[in-house]
């Protein structure tokens, strides 16, 4: 090792470590086995001495790193209501009360986030809501767009009317849209959504199929992975097959803990080592709720975990502040977390 290189020098505490790949959720860069720089940090995991460029590229740092970050993805929530009960989402057991975000505090988070285009892949439009449903919607993917910030949308579909589709082809498209849509079956639909929404939901479906809304667009057949769940996967890629659309197969879990549902840990997480919920959520996300608190992560339905309030805080002083390099140290197991800490509970929580 270089001289130069003092004893502090250490293995990043933010790698994903596996098998056969190392990930770096700070510069969104992996390693995969029997690459040169793959071997040469293998060693040094495994007792031995790095180099200068193991450094330089991140791999190998100093100091206190908590406060360090990547922002890719934000759900910027601009409301609370939801037309839905779904059996594997916390609003159907316990609705939160309306609220919807001051116009002018969106404007003023959208012209922060803009110091991030470099990085960012999706600004979300949605968490626990129904995105479509806002009388905004419309106009806020608008100055989204205008900010040359990317847009995703994540719905049920019952809003996305043909008015509204017509709108963002016209001014955007999204980046991305994500429609769940769990059976064909409307007595099924019904049951597990608590309304009797899939024939306005396909008569929408069947608008925007073969238009341009979104560069990627994405339909979710939701399920608990049995044969049920199966032959809705089936129907569904059947029947928008030659479209726009691809269809995805997904098994719903338990919230981190807040639904008896899906998929969940067998027992209570001990040694966390970091997160794989859509990338790392405390170095690559941030969750904005429609009065402006920022939470640990989209898991939060009760907003435990507030790492900052955009009301008071800029965007910058709440991903470089101290709450959210608390939540970092305890999610990669840096500081040993609370026993009742939720990533302990979460099906993507990485142990070591």
């Amino acid at each position: 090792m270089s001289s130069a290189i003092a004893t502090d020098l250490r293995v990043n505490p933010f790698l994903h470590i596996d098998a056969e790949r190392i990930y770096n959720p700070l510069t969104d860069r992996a390693l995969a086995a029997g690459e040169a720089e793959y071997e040469t940090l293998r060693r040094v995991i495994d007792g031995g001495v790095g180099d200068d460029q193991l450094e330089k590229d991140g791999w190998l740092v100093r100091g206190d790193v908590s406060r360090l970050h990547r922002l890719k993805i934000v759900s910027l929530e601009t409301m609370t209501a939801c037309n839905q009960k779904c059996y594997f989402c916390p609003v159907s057991i316990a609705p939160r009360e309306d609220y919807d975000m001051p116009v002018a505090l969106f404007e003023r988070i959208v012209n922060q986030l803009t110091a991030y285009r470099d990085t960012l892949e999706s600004v979300f439009l949605q968490s626990y809501n129904e995105p479509t449903l806002d009388r905004r919607f419309v106009d806020f993917c608008k100055t989204l767009f205008a900010a040359k910030l990317p847009v995703a949308v994540l719905s049920n579909g019952s809003g996305l009317t043909p008015g509204k589709v017509d709108a963002l082809i016209e001014a955007g498209p999204l980046r991305y849209i994500c429609i769940n849509l769990s059976t064909l079956d409307r007595e099924r639909y019904t049951r597990d959504r608590g309304e009797d929404h899939l024939g306005v939901v396909l008569r929408n479906l069947d608008y925007v199929k073969s238009r341009p809304l979104a560069d990627v667009m994405k339909i979710v057949v939701l399920g608990t992975g049995d044969a049920v769940h199966d032959a809705d996967f089936e129907a569904i890629t059947e029947r928008f097959k030659a479209t726009r659309f691809t269809v995805e197969r997904h098994v719903v879990m338990d919230r981190a803990g807040w639904l008896d549902v899906g998929l969940k840990p067998d027992a209570p997480k001990r040694h966390l080592a970091g997160c794989d919920n859509i990338g790392s959520r405390p170095l690559q996300h941030l969750h904005i709720t429609p009065r402006g608190q920022c939470v640990l992560c989209c898991e939060d339905y009760d907003e435990r975990y507030i790492v900052g309030d955009l009301t008071t805080n800029t965007v910058a002083e709440v991903l470089e502040g101290p709450e959210l390099a608390t939540m970092r140290k305890w999610v990669y197991g840096i500081e040993d977390a609370p026993d009742d800490f939720m990533c302990r509970d979460c099906v993507f929580a990485r142990t070591r």
